[in-house]
């Protein structure tokens, strides 16, 4: 493995705490013998043409330190590589983080347990979510939400407080006011399925929004993608099952039916498919399970 390692810092990532995480994790690389070059780009398209070019010119790892948003920015750099990728998470919600057991908000523990993989060679293989899209296919680690929770992630981007799973906590309240199920087309390795739906969520990781585990039975290495289908419940159900998502004992509600598959393609009026919390736009998406598209160092 090469010494040369790249950070990919979002500096906006945190409220600032990527700039500031990115000299501790620099300090724990040059001292474990890295050379380190921290990558920033003007906006997100230059940070991706900069970060493919450094995945081309053969970095030993890229290593993204930021949230969720700058995990999947480097994924569309990294996925279908054999270059490690690295995680220091100081985002909001952090759910690819807490999906592979990494340090979370702790950029001086994520950049100690960075180098100590890096020397040891700790790499192993991870699936990822392949989603079709107008613009060209792409990639994610963590969830593709549509429905319901994709309208509360969309206002929970706009909100500026609070910070964490608490902010997604009152973009669901104030959705609820607007909460109506709608038809879902799915099909699923082939077989179609038609539904009223609150929200349909295809994990390739457990969690989205900081942790609400919408996807608890999903796993990164099994080549499948886990589907979890809310159907059409009223706002008090609704209100009920919500706090069981961060214990993903909502999966045993008589309203909820899952499914595992290796492609699925989502068909809703007038809804948005977000994943890893960024927007993909609007439905049909088709989503496809890629077995070991990820080298990441994790333990």
């Amino acid at each position: 493995m090469s010494s040369d390692i790249t950070l990919f810092v979002n500096p906006t990532a945190g409220r600032g705490s990527g700039t500031h995480a990115a000299r501790p994790a620099a300090d724990a690389l040059r001292a474990a013998g890295h050379t380190v070059r921290t990558l920033l780009g003007t906006d997100p398209a230059d940070a991706l043409r900069r970060a493919r070019e450094a995945v081309a010119d053969g970095t030993g790892a890229l290593v993204a330190v930021g949230g969720d948003g700058m995990v999947s920015l480097a994924l569309q750099a990294v996925a279908g590589t054999t270059t490690p990728f690295g995680v220091i998470a100081v985002g909001t919600g952090n759910d690819f983080a807490r999906t592979l057991g990494l340090p979370v908000r702790d950029p001086a523990a994520a950049a100690r347990l960075t180098a100590t993989l890096l020397r040891d060679g700790a790499t192993r293989p991870l699936d990822l979510g392949r989603v079709t899209t107008p613009a060209g296919p792409r990639w994610y680690g963590t969830v593709l939400a549509s429905g319901f929770d994709s309208r509360v992630n969309d206002r929970g981007n706009r909100m500026r407080l609070p910070a964490g799973r608490f902010r997604y906590d009152l973009a669901i309240l104030a959705e609820l006011a607007a909460f109506r199920p709608v038809p879902y087309r799915l099909v699923l390795d082939g077989l179609t399925v038609e539904t009223d739906a609150t929200l349909v969520a295809v994990g390739n990781g457990t969690s989205y929004g900081g942790g609400m585990r919408i996807c608890a039975g999903a796993r990164t290495d099994d080549g499948l993608l886990d589907v979890t289908v809310v159907g059409d419940v009223t706002r008090t159900t609704l209100l009920k099952v919500f706090p069981r998502v961060y214990r993903g004992t909502h999966l045993d509600h008589p309203a909820v039916t899952t499914y595992r598959v290796r492609s699925i393609t989502l068909d809703a009026p007038a809804t948005t498919g977000y994943a890893d919390g960024e927007p993909l736009g609007p439905l049909p998406l088709t989503a496809d399970a890629v077995p070991g598209a990820l080298t990441v160092l994790a333990p």
